[in-house]
């Protein structure tokens, strides 16, 4: 069933990480019914909106525009009943300045909605084989990003949030990749041997992936040359050794474990 779209609204879509075909159903069939589509043009597949729209369906890059070109254009379709379709690359929550967005639409009194998306540090996670949330080993993610042109809050300094020792997803920061690690090594939860990931374009066909320590990452990165669309992942989780048999697991597949859906076998009971 095509989800059913209102007239004189905008839709915040997240396209995901890169790939065309890892944005959602629903964000795909309201951008297959906007009469105008706007999208982030230098982070999202240019093919993407082209995929799926109308043949008669307005498309328009915004990588130039600042925020009150972007408001205006969704303004004057809005009031012509028009559905517009805002397309932001991961998920728009995240890092996807919507905020201000969504600010000048309440003050406008026109209607949105948030359509999530897949999110960078998930794709990575899936491309890397890996959970970030392993039992008794790590069970927190942290989604932060180095201070930069736009300050840090006081207390989410990426040392202190690195003393939790929790998988760290690290956005927007590569360029900034030795000041990355040393506050994660100031953190005092990680160390030089920690195993950290950077992904460059995670799920886009000239995706690369770096493997390597706090101890020899920064000289990988600075050869590699990555200057943006990189995500830097830190965290326990990235050990091979957890995917040993013998390391504990969750309890909710465990056979003695009892929950609403399934009753435990006692101890001694055959499968």
């Amino acid at each position: 069933m095509t989800y059913p779209v209102a007239a004189g609204t905008v839709y915040f879509i997240g396209a995901g990480p890169g790939a065309p075909d890892l944005i959602t159903v629903r964000g795909r069939d309201i951008l297959a019914q906007a009469d105008l589509i706007l999208y982030a043009d230098s982070l999202v597949d240019n093919g993407l909106p082209a995929s799926w729209a109308r043949a008669n369906a307005r498309i328009i890059g915004t990588a130039d525009m600042h925020l009150e070109q972007i408001v205006a254009l969704m303004r004057d379709a809005a009031r012509a009943g028009q559905v517009v379709a805002r397309l932001h690359s991961g998920d728009p929550s995240l890092y996807g300045a919507v905020h201000e967005q969504m600010a000048a639409l309440d003050a406008l009194d026109i209607p949105y909605e948030i359509v999530p998306g897949v999110t960078a540090a998930f794709a990575a996670a899936a491309r890397l084989g890996i959970e970030l949330t392993v039992p008794e080993v790590v069970q927190t993610v942290i989604f932060t990003r180095a201070s930069g042109r736009t300050p840090m809050p006081p207390g989410e300094e990426l040392h202190r949030l690195a003393a939790h020792g929790a998988s760290l997803a690290i956005y927007l920061s590569v360029t900034r990749i030795q000041r990355v690690v040393d506050d994660l090594l100031a953190g005092g939860a990680y160390t030089h041997n920690t195993s950290v990931a950077v992904l460059y374009r995670v799920s886009w066909p000239d995706e690369t992936i770096i493997h390597g320590t706090l101890g020899d990452i920064v000289a990988k990165v600075k050869a590699a040359g990555f200057t943006r669309q990189a995500l830097i992942l830190v965290s326990p989780a990235l050990d091979p050794a957890l995917k040993q048999t013998d390391r504990a697991t969750s309890r909710l597949y465990d056979r003695t474990y009892t929950h609403r859906f399934r009753h435990g076998e006692q101890s001694g009971e055959q499968a």
